[in-house]
């Protein structure tokens, strides 16, 4: 039997010994996929709602599987918030909402301009040839964030002018943060090019003019012959920063460290501070 089919089989004893009426905490429940958009969630909401992230910290979105604890915070939430296009997503999505019935699905993605599969880019593509880490982006953010004021607004109108303002304050950061990578990323003798083992920052480096080269081959470890062949490439486009991320592998970002005289950077783009991590990124790119 799949996990999955296991987790939703506990999923049904979790909600049978369960209370059958909502707490009112219980009704003040959000559930979001990863931690960027909690924390544009939170950032409207303040103390209205509690936020639960589904995927944690550290774990790759891309194939993680809830836990029936996550699935109880999730029938109990008044909406879940989904970027649209992660592993996790894109193979959860209908069963989620086969057993959350109660609960309004939002898609955060709406508006956003996508990368598809058919541009010109070094990443990876999911169901529907579509690059899925948007919120990496202040452009995109702006979106994702009216996107999450939209939706708030829409299961809490009684509350509309508490998140309008929280929804302009937080605004004015991104666009404060937005002003900070344009003056980082905007000097013309630096690299345009870096690497990176997973390409989390498609989006990112659409935006900024930049080249991302991925080390991982179809989001497996690169081959032999592949490894020869990028560290070739990033010798080619004067790489001389490769992002590490914490939830994979990085003895092959290291031997092409090495080879080509580039430095190592940790980066999380599935961290909660978004700005903070934006930042570090153009930061680590001068």
């Amino acid at each position: 039997m799949k996990v999955h089919h296991i987790l939703l089989i506990v999923f049904g004893l979790f909600l049978m010994n369960s209370c059958s009426v909502k707490s009112k905490e219980g009704e003040r429940q959000l559930t979001v996929t990863i931690e960027p958009i909690k924390y544009f969630t939170e950032a409207i909401v303040g103390n209205k709602y509690i936020v639960h992230t589904m995927v944690p910290n550290g774990t790759s979105p891309e194939t993680y599987d809830p836990t029936p604890q996550q699935l109880v915070k999730l029938s109990k939430s008044k909406a879940l918030f989904y970027t649209g296009y992660l592993g996790f997503e894109q193979l959860w999505m209908d069963r989620l909402q086969e057993n959350a019935p109660e609960t309004t699905f939002f898609n955060l993605s709406e508006g956003v301009p996508l990368i598809e599969e058919t541009e010109e880019h070094e990443g990876h593509t999911h169901k529907g040839g579509i690059e899925p880490h948007i919120w990496n982006s202040p452009k995109n953010a702006l979106i994702i964030l009216h996107n999450i004021y939209s939706a708030v607004i829409d299961i809490d109108p009684e509350n509309k002018a508490f998140y309008q303002e929280n929804y302009e304050v937080e605004q004015q950061k991104i666009k404060a943060t937005a002003q900070q990578i344009d003056s980082l990323l905007k000097e013309p003798t630096q690299s345009k090019s870096f690497m990176i083992y997973h390409p989390a920052l498609s989006y990112f480096s659409r935006d900024y003019g930049l080249t991302q080269l991925s080390i991982e081959e179809g989001g497996k470890e690169p081959s032999p012959y592949h490894l020869k062949e990028l560290i070739n490439t990033a010798k080619e486009n004067k790489v001389k920063v490769i992002f590490i991320q914490p939830e994979f592998d990085q003895k092959n970002a290291a031997i092409i460290a090495k080879e080509v005289g580039a430095i190592l950077v940790p980066i999380n783009p599935l961290a909660y501070d978004w700005h903070q991590e934006i930042i570090h990124t153009a930061e680590s790119l001068k």
